[in-house]
């Protein structure tokens, strides 16, 4: 698409498609959630994520129904939202299915931790948010998973993982 074209619509208004392309027009930082506890561990890579209030410290998630974590999700009722740094899109692949392995074992050659909740969290991520589930709703093919937030550390001096057009970048490559 170019900046003079228009999405194209179906009968009920703008198709899946077009949406997707875009919504590929926003760069988003790139995300693992992760639930779950030794072999029922469960996560993966996400960009809808967003801060919803400071007060209390709260975040939400938007979740596929159909994706592994998120019937873990609601079941443990805790939750991790690791901001991944430039030198972690080899996790947000991992996470996101690209290199063939699932569930548990997506959590192989990385180290990962516990804070508060339990729930896992990324050793060097950009930051990691451990949040306690608070409220969730369903919308479509999706869940708001809406969480408390916790506990979490950061990683002041890396740059994030940006995902934008359908691509990984990196800020601090000039």
């Amino acid at each position: 698409m170019t900046v003079m074209d228009r999405a194209p619509r179906d009968e009920g208004g703008m198709t899946s498609e077009a949406y997707r392309a875009l919504m590929r027009h926003q760069a988003g930082a790139v995300t693992v959630v992760a639930t779950g506890r030794g072999a029922g561990r469960a996560g993966l890579t996400a960009t809808a994520f967003s801060s919803l209030t400071d007060d209390p410290p709260t975040i939400l998630v938007c979740i596929q129904r159909t994706a592994g974590a998120h019937d873990i999700i609601a079941k443990a009722r805790a939750f991790s939202v690791n901001i991944l740094a430039s030198d972690q899109q080899d996790v947000a692949e991992r996470f996101a299915g690209k290199v063939g392995v699932r569930g548990a074992a997506r959590f192989e050659g990385h180290a990962w931790g516990e804070l508060a909740t339990g729930a896992p969290v990324l050793a060097g991520a950009l930051a990691n948010l451990d949040c306690e589930l608070s409220e969730q709703h369903g919308f479509a093919t999706h869940t708001i998973f809406i969480g408390r937030v916790v506990d979490g550390r950061m990683r002041a001096a890396a740059d994030p993982l940006l995902y934008f057009r359908g691509d990984y970048w990196n800020i601090g490559q000039k």
